[in-house]
This record gives structure tokens, C-alpha cells and sequence, in this order.
């Protein structure tokens, strides 16, 4: 699969003065571009030396196991409240012609004549009433055939919009979506990257979801598509293909478990839904991160909406080939993903979000990103001192819960698939699959401890490698 690479607009401003540090973070609900996210680099610095400061030290006192231990105990109690959630069963679709809300689809498209075509082609013939949806595409300043193929194309569907940005334009995705949403009319806005399919009845299965409470987001589970038997890719069996298969499952179903016990269900970028109401009292799409959907997930939490997190139906995408591509992209989610924490710490200790997700956020935290910085030097001290590492326990908890999750995943997305019982060989290819999605996961320790150390020491301009999609026949 090849990459491009382009220089994004600078929009981090890493200021000098320290008092980035304590100074208040702006009201995420100013619709001003969230001007206070200085000093991200100074902010991860910190972080980054108290976790090898803190690992170390723990090494020098007699009770630093029993404190892991006991934190170990604490996030198993979680682990377990998550792992034996039942989540809501998907709501009947639309079926009663007075009730279908209007929707706006929108895809910011940069270099995508491949697959351009058939996204458009998909969208404007989805099972759904044509006066109530709307399809905009916004050609980020493609410089292949991306802009010619829109247009013809806008001839021929009258629900399609295309919005053509200038070279200097800014604000990556964000700055797309951000530009397009005041012409947008849609009572919920679908957001889909180029390479997304989605089945006809996309629109009428998922949108009942919103009725749920204070629903202010949807996430339906990503899928990879050179994965799915139908399609039949030569790169069914790759060995990268088959982890994201898994990765996928187990990131839907960890997501609509914490969703289900009170906690974070995440935004994915590719099949998202937003309520207007709820992405306008946000303030619209953040345009200093390279991270949109992680980045409004935070921000909707905090502003007291919450996210559900759909298994099917699902949406599918072209997952990446090779190990080098994989690196770069999960480096990008993330730092993304640690930004956020960054950005929005004061607001997190000040319990916004409310306690149970507050409590769901931290051990998450400490999962995602503390624990594999702490590795490191956790490892090194086991070495100079002849003991066991010290994060042990915690590692051995996440390796289960990831297996648990990778396993649970993969069952419900096949038990929703089908109406009959797994045979005895589908169960033991389930285990396999998930096994390997475990095994699989591992890497995001090597990705998440070189990110951290980067974003403390890299110089404040950000490159970022987009996957250019192949678009393949069907």
C-alpha cells in the first residue's frame, strides 16, 4: 500500500513560557479554535520524566510492589465490571416515513481519486428517503483527479454537494468539516473517510440509537474489508490484515462494554454520527489536533453527552498491508490520543465528565499510555536489581483483557452476522483469531513508549503520513 506524506499547516504553537503549564485551559465550548492548548510538549516532558521518576522510585521502597498490586486489584474489579456488561440491544430501524430525521454525510476527501466514485456512488443511493439526506464532499486541495471525478459526479447525483478548498487552507480534516458544517441542514451529521462502504440500510439501523437518553454521538464498529470472506482480496491472509480484523472486534467491543457500564465510548472518525445540537454546544471540530475524532470525544464527555458505541451494522475500510504503514498510522492515533489528555487534564480532575467516567478515563490512562512509558524503566531496574518488574501484574491483567476482548468481539460480531450457534470448529477459529489479536496488540507498547518520548522532545512543526487507498474491485 503506498503513502503520501505533506506538511500540515502549523496550528500547535508550542509556546516558550512555562505558564502554559498552570494557566486555565480555555472552555472547550468557545467555538474560538481552543486557543489554550500551549506548551503540549513542555506538558508531555513533564509527565514523561514523573512516570520514569515514579518507576524508578518504586523500586526503592518495600512497599512499591504491594502498591501495584493492590492498583492491580482495584482495575481488575473494572476490568471485570466491563467484561460481564450487557450493552443495549440495537433499536428497530426506521421504518415509519414521519420519523426520519434529516442527515448530513460528510467526507473530507484529499487524494482520493481511487476510490472517490464509489464512496459518492454509495452514499447517494443508501436506503433512505432522498429529500431527508444530504451528501457533502469536501476536496481538501486534491492535486490528482479528485476535483474532476466530484464534479462530474455532481451532475449526476442531486444530493451531492462538493466544496473545493483552497491551497492554504487550513485546519487538516477538522478545518474541512469545520468549513462545510454552517451549509450543511442535517438534524445529525455522518462523517465517513473515502474508502468507507456501508451497507443500503446504513442510515435506518443506526440513527433509533440517538433516542437512547443524552445520546450526543455514535461510533459504529470499523471493519476491514480485505478481511470480509466477500471480497475476496489476496491479502486476506496477511498477517496485518488479520490483526486489524481482530484489533477492530476487540476496540467495538471494549468500547460498548465501557459505554454500557457508564463510561467512555470513543469516536473512530470512519462511521461516526454526531447530533448537531451536541457538536455545536462542543464547538464544532478541533483543528489543533491531528486526532479529530479522539480529540471530540473527549469534548463531548465533558460536556455531559454521551457516546454509543455500535457493533452492527459496521463500516468498512481498507486496512494497511505492511509494518511500516501500520507504524505510522497508529503513531499518529497515538499521539493524538495522549494530546487529548493533555489538553483537557484540569477539566478531567475537576470530575466534568462525572465520577464513573472520570474513574473509567484514568484506568484507561493508565493502561494506554502510563504503563507502557513506565516499561522501560521498569525493565531496566528489574534488570540492575535482580527482581521482577514491577508493572507485571498490570501487564498481566491487560494481556487478559485484551485476549477477553479480542475473543468477545469477534463472537458478537459473528453471532450478529448470523442467527444460528457457532459450530465447534467456528468457536476454535474464533480463539485462534483472537489469540492472535492479543498477540497482535502488543505492538501499541512499542508505539505508545516511543510517541510519549517524542512529543517531549520534537520539534513543534508535525508531519503526518496520510494511507493513500488503493480502492479495489468488489
Amino acid at each position: 500500500m503506498s503513502e503520501n506524506s505533506w506538511q500540515e499547516n502549523d496550528s500547535f504553537h508550542e509556546l516558550e513560557a512555562l505558564a502554559a503549564l498552570v494557566t486555565e485551559l480555555p472552555d472547550p465550548k468557545d467555538p474560538k479554535v481552543f486557543r489554550g492548548f500551549e506548551g503540549r510538549r513542555k506538558k508531555a516532558a513533564i509527565v514523561f520524566m514523573l512516570i520514569w521518576a515514579c518507576t524508578i522510585a518504586l523500586h526503592f521502597v518495600t512497599w512499591g510492589y504491594w502498591l501495584i498490586l493492590g492498583l492491580t486489584t482495584l482495575m481488575s474489579f473494572h476490568a471485570a465490571r466491563l467484561i460481564l456488561a450487557r450493552p443495549c440491544a440495537l433499536p428497530k430501524p426506521i421504518e415509519d416515513d414521519d420519523l426520519f430525521p434529516t442527515v448530513s454525510l460528510m467526507v473530507a476527501a484529499k487524494n482520493e481519486e481511487a476510490v472517490v466514485a464509489r464512496l459518492v456512488k454509495m452514499l447517494c443511493s443508501l436506503d433512505y428517503p432522498s429529500d431527508r439526506y444530504e451528501v457533502w464532499v469536501i476536496d481538501d486541495n486534491s492535486s490528482d483527479r479528485t476535483p474532476e471525478i466530484l464534479d462530474q459526479l455532481a451532475e449526476q447525483y442531486p444530493q451531492l454537494n462538493v466544496f473545493h478548498r483552497p491551497a492554504n487552507a487550513g485546519g487538516g480534516k477538522s478545518g474541512a468539516l469545520n468549513q462545510v458544517l454552517p451549509l450543511t441542514s442535517g438534524e445529525f451529521l455522518a462523517v465517513f473517510d473515502a474508502d468507507a462502504q456501508v451497507e443500503k440500510d446504513f442510515l435506518r439501523r443506526v440513527l433509533p440509537v440517538f433516542d437512547r437518553g443524552d445520546v450526543g454521538a455514535i461510533q459504529v464498529r470499523k471493519a476491514i474489508i480485505q478481511a470480509e470472506p466477500e471480497f475476496d482480496s489476496k491479502d486476506a491472509n496477511n498477517f496485518w490484515i488479520q490483526g486489524q480484523m481482530a484489533e477492530m472486534a476487540l476496540d467495538a467491543f471494549i468500547h460498548q462494554q465501557r459505554a454500557a457500564i457508564g463510561g467512555l465510548g470513543e469516536l473512530r472518525g470512519n462511521g461516526q454520527l454526531v447530533r448537531r445540537e451536541a457538536l455545536i454546544d462542543c464547538g464544532g471540530w478541533n483543528e489543533e489536533t491531528i486526532t479529530d475524532d479522539l480529540d471530540l470525544t473527549f469534548r463531548l464527555h465533558l460536556h455531559r453527552w454521551d457516546i454509543e458505541v455500535v457493533t452492527e451494522p459496521a463500516v468498512y475500510e481498507e486496512g494497511v498491508t505492511n509494518a511500516i504503514a501500520l507504524w505510522h498510522q497508529r503513531n499518529r492515533w497515538a499521539e493524538g490520543g495522549y494530546q487529548r489528555y493533555l489538553d483537557y487534564w484540569r477539566l478531567i480532575l475537576r470530575n466534568r465528565m462525572g465520577t464513573r467516567k472520570t474513574l473509567d478515563l484514568a484506568m484507561f490512562w493508565m493502561l494506554q499510555y502510563v504503563m507502557p512509558t513506565a516499561a522501560i524503566p521498569d525493565f531496566l531496574m528489574a534488570v540492575l536489581r535482580h527482581r521482577m518488574m514491577l508493572t507485571s501484574p498490570i501487564s498481566a491483567m491487560t494481556l487478559f483483557l485484551f485476549l477477553f476482548s479480542a475473543i468477545g468481539g469477534l463472537r458478537r460480531v459473528k453471532r450478529l452476522q448470523r442467527a444460528d450457534h457457532q459450530s465447534v470448529m467456528e468457536w476454535a477459529t474464533t480463539m485462534v483469531q483472537g489469540l492472535r489479536g492479543a498477540v497482535y496488540m502488543m505492538h501499541w507498547f512499542a508505539i505508545v513508549s516511543t510517541a510519549t518520548l517524542r512529543m517531549s522532545i520534537r520539534p513543534k512543526r508535525l508531519k503526518w503520513v496520510k494511507t493513500v487507498h488503493r480502492g479495489a474491485e468488489d
